[in-house]
């Protein structure tokens, strides 16, 4: 798995968290870690620069807009995709999250194939 290249899920919902990880570990090509809040988002994204973040909005805390306004404010981490992976389906959250530098929603429930092909086109490459 050494390999693998690293992404970045912040995720509070246990279950959740495990379907996204199967679902893009099962490709062989990602590694998913975890943080169940902004807090533990900032230190893994500190300790290893995933190539994307797949991100949930309603967090304990600190919402997770707020997270991807840090990133993208950072010289460091601008460049890192960010996935928003959220039940929130209103019209003011997409444009909330695309205000603050998110790229990417993905509605949950989510569809398997439009994680994985939203995954593959945030990071680069062809859908295995």
């Amino acid at each position: 798995m050494a390999d693998r290249q690293p992404i970045l899920c912040v995720e509070d919902n246990d279950e959740n968290f495990e379907l996204v990880r199967l679902v893009l570990e099962s490709t062989g090509r990602w590694r998913v870690s975890r943080a169940a809040d902004v807090a533990e988002a900032r230190d893994a994204v500190a300790r290893e620069t995933p190539v994307a973040v797949l991100l949930d909005l309603d967090l304990p805390r600190i919402n997770g807009l707020e997270f991807a306004r840090e990133l993208k404010s950072s010289p460091d981490y601008a460049s890192i995709p960010i996935i928003v992976v959220s039940a929130s389906v209103m019209r003011q959250e997409h444009d909330r999250a695309r205000a603050v530098g998110c790229e990417y929603f993905v509605e949950k429930p989510f569809d398997i194939e439009v994680l994985r092909s939203t995954v593959v086109e945030a990071v680069g490459g062809a859908s295995s």
